[in-house]
């Protein structure tokens, strides 16, 4: 009786298995950014030493904005969700975004975006820093 269990129990699973199998023929994975280097084509810098702390924000741009002058000391990367945007560095370095373009940004670089399209410019943005370090430091006239 315990080996007909048994045998039933060995079949089921591979039943259950193969049904799960078969979904999975319908995955689709597509890298959509995958570098060492941000997009002005500067190596990334290392990882601080720390407590990782990961955050992932949705920024909306509206038509017509431009952001302030700002660098990220953390290494970041997004992917556009809908519209356009403009990045431009403080050496006048340029990279025109739009929806379905990932980026790897530019690390400790000042750098502004503005969205030049008549629709808001939508884009997730993943950054890898440290617990108690800002993702962001916006330009003053004493640090830039």
């Amino acid at each position: 009786m315990k080996k007909h269990f048994l045998t039933l129990i060995v079949c089921l699973s591979f039943l259950l298995l193969n049904a799960c199998a078969g979904n999975l023929k319908n995955i689709n994975v597509e890298t959509l950014a995958k570098s060492s280097i941000s997009w002005d084509g500067q190596t990334l810098p290392d990882y601080p030493k720390g407590k990782p702390e990961i955050t992932i924000l949705r920024i909306k741009i509206p038509a017509g904005a431009k952001l302030e002058m700002h660098k990220h000391p953390v290494i970041n990367a997004g992917l556009m969700l809908a519209g356009e945007l403009t990045v431009i560095t403080e050496k006048n370095e340029t990279l025109h975004l739009k929806a379905g373009d990932s980026i790897i940004e530019v690390v400790d670089k000042w750098h502004y975006g503005k969205n030049e399209g008549n629709k808001t410019a939508e884009i997730i943005v993943f950054y890898a820093g440290i617990v108690n370090q800002p993702i962001t430091v916006k330009a003053t006239q004493g640090n830039k």
